[in-house]
């Protein structure tokens, strides 16, 4: 299959998880894909093992501190530059902490903004002109189910996935404002089995920290890096040419809850 033949797509935080399976669904459905990550050798790796299984100069990869105005310029230039263009951006670098209002410390706070919020600002600025030269362009920007269902003890993280939430529908009306080339959408979803789950098998063991999880989702499992990649894949592709500033929630039933 070939649903994003013709596509230059750049992804960050693609090293490991969520990003290196969208980079690996993208790729495989015929785009080129620029992996973008502040571990420069785990998204080099990635991308090698995107080339060994599609082919070479399939994939690109490239060191980028997200929250770095000037490093997202150069990494968008060398990224279009490598592929030919650019006409898709994934926004998928993030982190997260546990704490409330009053046990989260500012300088944590202002991390979490900076990483999950700061960095789709920069990424979406400086790519939109460069994708307006690609035909039809897509951003979507890695939100969570946390942007929509809020927790006593995640204000930061809650805080950053609601903005990136809205920030995306801004973006998207100023794409459709500005020649209607470029859609932007949100992806949001829940328990996902990456390494960002790796906390609470530390602390239950595996077995029992992923049941904990299951159980709080009304199709009784946490999903697979795989659900999220083809979310992500229909809303690069021109499959859906005529969606923009929705919210594509993939949280097995948590939010209808």
């Amino acid at each position: 299959m070939a649903r994003m033949a013709g596509k230059m797509a750049l992804i960050t935080g693609a090293a490991q998880g969520l990003g290196a399976a969208i980079s690996h669904m993208l790729a495989k459905e015929g785009a080129k894909v620029t992996l973008t990550d502040i571990n420069a050798q785990g998204a080099a790796d990635t991308a090698a093992a995107i080339n060994a299984e599609f082919g070479a100069d399939t994939a690109f990869s490239f060191a980028h501190d997200v929250t770095d105005e000037t490093r997202w310029q150069e990494v968008l230039q060398a990224g279009h530059d490598a592929m030919g263009g650019l006409n898709v951006l994934v926004n998928n670098a993030g982190i997260g902490t546990i704490g409330s209002v009053e046990d989260e410390t500012y300088d944590a706070f202002r991390k979490v903004q900076a990483v999950d919020v700061d960095s789709i600002f920069l990424g979406c600025k400086y790519a939109m002109p460069l994708m307006r030269d690609h035909g039809l362009g897509s951003i979507i920007n890695i939100s969570s189910i946390a942007g929509i269902i809020a927790s006593h003890n995640y204000v930061s993280y809650n805080a950053a996935k609601a903005a990136v939430r809205h920030m995306s529908k801004s973006i998207a009306l100023h794409g459709a404002k500005t020649g209607g080339k470029i859609r932007c959408n949100s992806v949001h979803p829940t328990f996902i089995n990456t390494p960002i789950l790796d906390g609470v098998k530390a602390m239950f063991g595996e077995e029992e920290g992923l049941a904990k999880l299951a159980r709080q989702v009304p199709l009784g499992r946490v999903g697979d890096p795989e659900d999220i990649a083809y979310a992500v894949l229909y809303l690069a592709s021109d499959e859906s040419k005529f969606v923009t500033g929705a919210e594509l929630k993939v949280d097995g039933g948590i939010s209808a809850m």
